[in-house]
């Protein structure tokens, strides 16, 4: 791994951080000393850090170089997994922000027909590509009554990490997505419109809901993906 690549994996990681609503651009400049253009200027891409500077933020964030490298064994050991139809069920903040799904994250693992998977079509950002595909998380109750009758309490939802377009996937039905909210998880419709993403539910006794896409994100960057198959029986 080169020094871009580092620099690219620490950004990335900060911006995480950043959207998980656990760090702040002012919290970090009072944590290193610098200047809040200087980090924004970095967290845009318009600078990059010398390694005194990056050696600053690992320290007050905690981190270690180590932590920025690729986990290259999971890699090999998830595609065999994806190969053989096994996904993971996980919590919402895993489905949410963990690229490579940590075996600690894990709470079950279930299984799917392989040729299943593999006709699903992707259609993701070249970043979003490098991230583990498939997830399957469990539906909460409230979700559940926004989409009724489509979701059911406790119905296991299988995303598609690699679909963050709002292209829709059949012409005759929209898509529904799994959406950042926080630290949370919800499943809904979704619109992108005047810099902001529109959830609607299904049940049309619940509310549109609003959120803003934030300074450094895309509004791909606020969906975990997209729902692929739903399990009611699960």
């Amino acid at each position: 791994m080169n020094c871009s690549q580092i620099h690219e994996r620490l950004r990335v990681e900060l911006l995480r951080r950043i959207q998980r609503g656990t760090l702040s651009v002012s919290l970090l400049a009072r944590q290193t000393g610098f200047g809040q253009p200087h980090l924004s200027n970095f967290l845009h891409r318009r600078r990059q850090l010398s390694l005194a500077a990056m050696d600053r933020i690992l320290a007050a964030q905690r981190l270690t170089a180590a932590d920025l490298l690729p986990v290259l064994a999971g890699r090999q050991d998830l595609r065999e997994s994806a190969e053989e139809g096994a996904v993971p069920l996980v919590t919402d903040a895993a489905a949410l922000f963990e690229r490579y799904i940590r075996p600690a994250a894990v709470l079950a693992m279930l299984h799917f027909p392989a040729e299943l998977l593999a006709s699903i079509r992707p259609r993701a950002s070249s970043a979003r590509r490098a991230w583990q595909r498939f997830v399957a998380v469990r539906v909460d109750a409230a979700d559940a009554q926004a989409m009724e009758p489509l979701l059911q309490p406790g119905a296991v939802a299988l995303l598609d990490r690699h679909y963050i377009s709002f292209v829709t996937y059949r012409p005759d039905r929209p898509n529904v997505y799994a959406v950042q909210q926080g630290a949370h998880l919800k499943l809904r419709y979704v619109d992108f419109a005047l810099n902001r993403l529109v959830l609607r539910p299904h049940n049309l006794a619940f509310p549109v809901e609003l959120i803003d896409a934030g300074e450094w994100e895309s509004p791909g960057d606020l969906l975990a993906g997209r729902l692929a198959l739903t399990m009611n029986e699960l």
